[in-house]
């Protein structure tokens, strides 16, 4: 039998208060528990929103998530509206949530959401580079060996890919990608998406790095062009035949070196080393 108790999942503005879906209001003014990542943010929330907070309000972030929980399960099945909410975006994406949906679910009580603004999506929309298929890999591990072998994995990946980073690891992990994906795979950094200082720097991977090396502030984002199929032989003997032809079709060597890297999908600067050593 399914409980009268309501799980609402609520997007909350990632930037500009106006970017609220109009149900944030209603879902905060009408709710027996709203659980948030941090109460005063929320508070503050329901104050630009000119909202009054009508039920409990308890806190519900990384620290408590899991013995907060059962206590959430227990309003639901006994018939209460309770409403997530996290800093920014939608709950359970990076985000506390997950804990509390799966035990909801497993209890057959009804899960909804308030849809709305998503850092992922909008960073994704904006980058410039291919939306047709793309993955989420939420925010690296911080120590640089885990990161590496995390980012190999993801070497070959095709889809497009969207980061969440911290602004002083920023320049670390473009660096990291630039090594493991290649330093002309294609990138943008979202910064301070629909916020006042929003800025959207696009290029390749090593470019970025070099530019993240002053320091990056504000909520980061970072979208990377996932691999590109292996279209041609990627032999020593391939890819110098390869940049030949195009030369000799009367392409500069430079271009073609590039053409190659591109349509294999290796790093430019490896196409470059084995037609040299050739000449060599």
């Amino acid at each position: 039998m399914t409980s009268a108790g309501v799980l609402v999942l609520a997007a909350t503005p990632i930037g500009r208060v106006g970017d609220a879906p109009p149900r944030l209001a209603e879902e905060l003014a009408g709710a027996d528990v709203v659980a948030a990542e941090d109460t005063r943010r929320l508070k503050r929330l329901a104050s630009e929103l000119g909202v009054e907070v009508g039920g409990r309000v308890v806190s519900y972030f990384e620290g408590n998530e899991a013995a907060r929980t059962p206590q959430l399960l227990e309003a639901l099945e006994a018939g209460q509206r309770v409403v997530l909410v996290t800093d920014a975006g939608m709950p359970s994406v990076s985000d506390p949530g997950y804990r509390l949906v799966a035990a909801a679910v497993g209890a057959d009580v009804h899960v909804t959401a308030v849809p709305g603004p998503s850092a992922v999506l909008t960073a994704l929309a904006v980058s410039g580079l291919p939306v047709d298929r793309f993955c989420f890999e939420g925010f690296l591990p911080r120590k640089a060996g885990e990161r590496g072998r995390r980012l190999a994995e993801l070497a070959t990946e095709p889809r497009t890919m969207v980061f969440f980073e911290s602004p002083h690891r920023t320049a670390a992990t473009l660096a990291a990608m630039a090594e493991a994906f290649g330093a002309d795979r294609p990138a943008a950094v979202c910064r301070e998406l629909t916020k006042t200082y929003e800025e959207v720097r696009r290029g390749p991977l090593a470019e970025l790095a070099d530019w993240a090396v002053e320091g990056v502030r504000g909520e980061i984002t970072l979208v990377v062009a996932g691999a590109l199929p292996a279209t041609r032989n990627t032999d020593p003997e391939s890819l110098r035949a390869a940049v030949d032809q195009l030369v000799e079709d009367g392409m500069s060597r430079k271009d073609a070196v590039a053409d190659v890297a591109r349509t294999t999908g290796l790093p430019k600067r490896e196409v470059y080393q084995v037609v040299h050593t050739d000449d060599d």
